[in-house]
């Protein structure tokens, strides 16, 4: 998940199409810091965690109350993180339920699914529920279960053409594209169905953690999202560097460290 929140600390600054859509620029500059990327990351890990010390992780009904109680505790602790008008609304209105959304908001908050399971259905399963309490589109249903397989995938070892060859064969995502011919026409979009697919692209492309987040980044678009997702495969493909973890803990507030810590300890990871 610190490749999540990485990205999207990194990606912040280049939102809304602020960027040069190059990878050469500094990774650690000004505007670098977390936005509801990283508070709805958190809180669905700690919403999943606190399911799993209550044994309730096969209970639909009881996951997405946790989920629910986790999103909106946290997102009036952190109330100006930047989120969507509809999404900001539900955080507020304890009496709205899911809003059919196909936003990528399932899919930059969903990490935490794709460490925590042991198979790929389980891991489906909980990206889904995840999902559901707000975004509970096919799309935005879709494009959580294809970040959470795709991080699956990549931390039990599979291939990139292997992880490709399924996110196709399963979620329908063109994948055929190159970076190159993506990167002139994109923009600023917050569709899973127009993000997912590009943040897939840019970990294939990338050819180690840091070059897939500048990858990322270079792309454009809804650019703090893009690049959490694609920074959320490439952490566990690759591993994060100890520096860019070093940076990453430096700007986290403290609660938000506690549940990383819980997390790593709950994935086997130190």
């Amino acid at each position: 998940m610190y490749g999540a929140i990485l990205g999207d600390m990194i990606g912040a600054p280049y939102e809304f199409d602020r960027g040069k859509k190059t990878k050469d620029f500094t990774m650690f500059g000004k505007g670098v810091e977390w936005t509801d990327d990283s508070v709805m990351t958190i809180a669905v890990a700690e919403a999943l965690l606190d399911a799993r010390d209550k044994g309730v992780e096969t209970e639909e009904a009881e996951v997405k109350k946790l989920l629910v109680a986790s999103m909106r505790r946290f997102g009036k602790k952190y109330p100006f993180a930047g989120y969507g008008g509809r999404f900001a609304q539900w955080l507020r209105n304890p009496h709205m339920g899911p809003y059919n959304s196909f936003g990528n908001g399932s899919a930059m908050r969903v990490s935490a699914a794709g460490w925590l399971y042991d198979d790929l259905a389980t891991t489906r399963q909980m990206a889904r529920w995840t999902a559901e309490v707000t975004h509970n589109h096919p799309e935005g249903v879709k494009g959580a279960e294809a970040t959470a397989s795709t991080i699956f995938l990549a931390r039990k070892g599979a291939s990139k053409e292997e992880i490709r060859n399924y996110i196709t064969s399963e979620f329908g995502y063109d994948l055929s594209r190159t970076c190159d011919e993506i990167r002139p026409g994109y923009h600023h979009v917050e569709s899973c169905q127009e993000t997912v697919p590009e943040a897939i692209t840019a970990f294939l492309e990338g050819k180690d953690f840091e070059d897939v987040i500048r990858t990322a980044v270079s792309l454009g678009g809804d650019c703090d999202t893009l690049t959490c997702i694609a920074g959320s495969i490439a952490e566990a493909f690759y591993g994060v560097p100890a520096e860019m973890l070093s940076e990453c803990l430096a700007r986290m507030e403290k609660d938000m460290i506690q549940v990383m810590e819980r997390f790593d300890e709950a994935a086997g990871r130190k």
